[in-house]
């Protein structure tokens, strides 16, 4: 990978842009010097249709005056703009400001419509039709890629309309996440448990804490060797929410259900993000789309 962000790169194309241009001068040049050999009727003596004849004319002198504008052009863009390699050009234009110039004047536009949410509480943000609808939309440009349009997740990403929190759900936890996102890291615990056949018992205590099928003889011997997981799970099972955690007893998988998810899971942990939004939306549009997601799994608080 370094291969492609070395200086050789930047060099390579600022080398190719100006040999370009350079060769297209010279081909101008050369193309105004060089005599074909010509009759004494200055045809070249290719004829095509019987009586179409190539005649040695020199270029029309409105061609070449557009051919050296369009050179002269080429040399004044790269001047002002980027294209010789890393050089910024005198404006310092870049695609990722003009990106930012554009938004930032998108959302200073939107800035009084979302004013009007920012006094309100989430819970009174939630039961308002008009920011609903706008966290609505907030929600599929921005979390419908993972956790799907009716917010309900798939495996791997959370169902957000079921109340149940890794983290916690209460609009100021939603609020901190989708700001700051979340680094969800679930170690290979293999080595901790013990051999092969205790984190198949391990696996099958786990699936009797939810009332899951099970085998009971293996889930009794597998209870004393849960001690290993309790540090982030709890003795009892329910989770952390500080540590994101996940509740073991109430039959909510995230990853996978059954032995042989569990045993993967034990044997070669597992690492989830949710990547921060902060830099994509403003503080007014994390307020409305996080009393959005809070009014998700709070329906019959925002029906009162």
């Amino acid at each position: 990978m370094s291969d492609f962000i070395s200086n050789f790169w930047h060099l390579y194309v600022a080398g190719i842009t100006l040999v370009s241009i350079i060769a297209c001068l010279i081909l101008l040049w050369f193309s105004g010097k060089a005599k074909a050999m010509t009759a004494n009727d200055n045809t070249t003596g290719h004829v095509w249709d019987g009586d179409l004849r190539e005649m040695n004319n020199p270029l029309p002198r409105w061609w070449v005056g557009l051919f050296i504008i369009t050179i002269v052009f080429a040399f004044v863009y790269l001047a002002m703009y980027p294209g010789v390699g890393n050089l910024a050009g005198k404006f310092g234009w870049t695609s990722a400001g003009q990106y930012d110039a554009e938004v930032a004047k998108a959302n200073a536009e939107v800035a009084p419509l979302y004013a009007k949410f920012s006094g309100m509480s989430p819970e009174e943000v939630s039961k308002d039709p008009q920011a609903m609808a706008i966290g609505d939309r907030l929600f599929m440009n921005n979390c419908a890629q993972c956790h799907g349009s009716d917010a309900r997740g798939s495996k791997g990403f959370p169902n957000l309309a079921d109340n149940d929190w890794l983290y916690g759900g209460s609009p100021d936890v939603i609020k901190a996440t989708l700001t700051q996102g979340r680094n969800g890291n679930m170690p290979p615990m293999a080595a901790a448990v013990g051999t092969p056949e205790d984190v198949r018992n391990v696996a099958h205590y786990v699936l009797s804490l939810s009332g899951s099928p099970h085998d009971s003889l293996r889930a009794s011997l597998g209870k004393s060797k849960f001690g290993a997981c309790a540090a982030c799970h709890g003795m009892d099972g329910k989770g952390n929410h500080a540590m994101g955690a996940p509740n073991l007893t109430d039959d909510v998988w995230l990853h996978g259900w059954g032995e042989n998810a569990i045993v993967n899971m034990i044997n070669n942990g597992k690492v989830n993000q949710m990547p921060a939004q902060a830099s994509k939306l403003t503080e007014g549009q994390i307020h409305v789309l996080a009393s959005y997601v809070w009014g998700l799994s709070n329906k019959t608080a925002v029906a009162q």
